[in-house]
C-alpha cells in the first residue's frame, strides 16, 4: 500500500513539474522570438532617450500639457518618433483640451488599434514598428468623425510642409 501511494505521488508530482516547465517553455519562446519583419526594421531605427523609451517602448503616458506638439497648428506630418513612419497629416489635428495632441484620423494603414487586455481603452501603436503612440476613443462627438486619437507628443516628430 505504501509503495502504490509513493508511486502515485512521484508519477503526479513528475507530471506536474513537467506541465509547468512547458508552459514556461512556451511563453520564453512567444517572448524570445519577435517577427523577422520587426528584427529587419529594427536596425533602421533611431535612438530614443531613456524618457522616450519609457513612453514608447514601455507603453508609458507623459504628462498632461507637457508635450511639444499639443498647441502646434503649423501644417504638416507628424512621423514616428522610433522609424519615421508618417502617422498623422495636420489637417486631422484638432483641440481636444485634454493635454494631449489629439487627432480625427490617420494616414491609411499607419497606425494600429489593439484593445487592453482590460477591455477599457485601445491603445494606438505605429503599424511600421509597434511604437506605443496612446489610445483611441470613439463616441465623443468632438469632431464629425467622431474619433480621438489622443497621441504622446514625445512619440512623434512633426515635419512642416514646404513652403
Amino acid at each position: 500500500m505504501l509503495n502504490k501511494l509513493f508511486l502515485i505521488s512521484a508519477v503526479v508530482l513528475t507530471t506536474g513539474l513537467s506541465a509547468c516547465a512547458q508552459k514556461q517553455e512556451k511563453k520564453a519562446a512567444k517572448q524570445t522570438q519577435p517577427s523577422e519583419n520587426i528584427i529587419k526594421k529594427k536596425m533602421n531605427w533611431n535612438t530614443l532617450t531613456p524618457e522616450e523609451e519609457r513612453v514608447i517602448v514601455n507603453k508609458g503616458t507623459e504628462y498632461p500639457g507637457t508635450g511639444k506638439y499639443e498647441h502646434t497648428t503649423d501644417k504638416g506630418t507628424y512621423t514616428c518618433k522610433r522609424c519615421n513612419a508618417e502617422l498623422y497629416r495636420s489637417e486631422s489635428k484638432f483641440d481636444a483640451r485634454c493635454g494631449w495632441p489629439a487627432f480625427d484620423d490617420e494616414i491609411k494603414g499607419a497606425v494600429k488599434r489593439i484593445p487592453d487586455a482590460d477591455g477599457s481603452r485601445t491603445e494606438i501603436v505605429c503599424a511600421n514598428c509597434g511604437a506605443h503612440l496612446g489610445h483611441v476613443f470613439t463616441g465623443e462627438g468632438f469632431t464629425d468623425k467622431n474619433t480621438r486619437h489622443c497621441v504622446n507628443s514625445i512619440s512623434m516628430n512633426f515635419v512642416p510642409d514646404k513652403k
